[in-house]
């Protein structure tokens, strides 16, 4: 798949669409199962309580409005090298505009080494984070099964790389239709709370996000760590670029995931809003118990 073909501003094809969702968005695309979470952890001392959980969810729809969408999918994916996407191909386009051997061409040259750097960490802890979480629903189902849950996900995340190799393509129509029907159920997951509790939907003010941080200052610093693992693996919007054009990433984007994963995220907090014990594990909290479990 090059970049280079599909880079056009033809209409993308239902396969480039369906591919990119499952290669680009994986990481990204599994967020809401620990974000939330992990914003109200102990270790942030911040209660589920309404104002609270209208700030962080502001929180998180801006970021994603801001960092993914304006930054990555409005303005850095214009930046391509020849079709090529990420931080080097964008130090490549920087440094063709400056003089050889400039000091300013050898500072890109060290931001770009930086750049790739926290790439590299963001890639080694991402799948790590994804997988350890979504294998957590093991213990959701059946506390007994808490001593399987580091092993499980070792042997899934062993199962992913060695599946690389085939390539992106394979990769892409591999995994497409099952990120398609992930994103489906999370959304309807999210829209099932939502109309149960539309209050939430406040948190699209971006005023509850300031309220946030004039109420909790310090704290609601360190919180906006756990509120960057919404737009973790944004970058790979721009990275994968070369393998699908800027085209199908951006439709696929706007059209289906954003809009999924804010409808998650927003269900997750009417959830905690109308029962803020939820909030030890809001994502799983989502799933309606089967008949026999909610009879037993």
């Amino acid at each position: 798949m090059s970049g280079q073909s599909h880079g056009s501003t033809a209409k993308p094809s239902l396969p480039l669409l369906v591919g990119a969702i499952g290669v680009v968005f994986g990481d990204i695309g599994t967020s809401p199962l620990y974000t939330l979470k992990e914003a109200f952890g102990h270790q942030y001392g911040l209660h589920p309580d309404p104002t609270n959980v209208l700030g962080v969810l502001s929180l998180v729809f801006w970021a994603m409005l801001l960092i993914v969408t304006l930054k990555y999918v409005t303005v850095v994916m214009r930046a391509d090298n020849r079709g090529e996407g990420g931080i080097l191909a964008l130090m490549a386009v920087v440094q063709r505009a400056l003089p050889i051997a400039s000091p300013v061409a050898y500072a890109v040259g060290i931001l770009g080494i930086l750049g790739t750097a926290l790439f590299f960490g963001d890639a080694v802890i991402t799948p790590a984070i994804s997988v350890l979480s979504a294998v957590e629903g093991l213990e959701v189902l059946e506390p007994q099964l808490h001593q399987y849950i580091v092993p499980a996900a070792l042997g899934v995340l062993a199962v992913l790389f060695l599946m690389q190799r085939a390539g992106t393509a394979h990769m892409g129509r591999l995994f497409g239709p099952v990120m398609v029907v992930w994103f489906v159920c999370i959304a309807v997951l999210g829209v099932a709370q939502i109309v149960r509790n539309p209050d939430v939907l406040y948190a699209l003010n971006p005023r509850y996000a300031v309220m946030f941080f004039v109420a909790h200052g310090h704290a609601a610093w360190l919180a906006l760590g756990a509120v960057v693992l919404a737009v973790t693996g944004g970058e790979a919007l721009y990275a994968d670029m070369g393998h699908f054009g800027r085209i199908p990433i951006r439709h696929a984007w706007l059209g289906f995931v954003m809009p999924a994963l804010l409808l998650n995220y927003f269900g997750q907090g009417a959830l905690v809003l109308a029962d803020p014990a939820a909030v030890k594990n809001p994502f799983y909290s989502l799933v309606p118990p089967s008949p026999a479990r909610s009879s037993g």
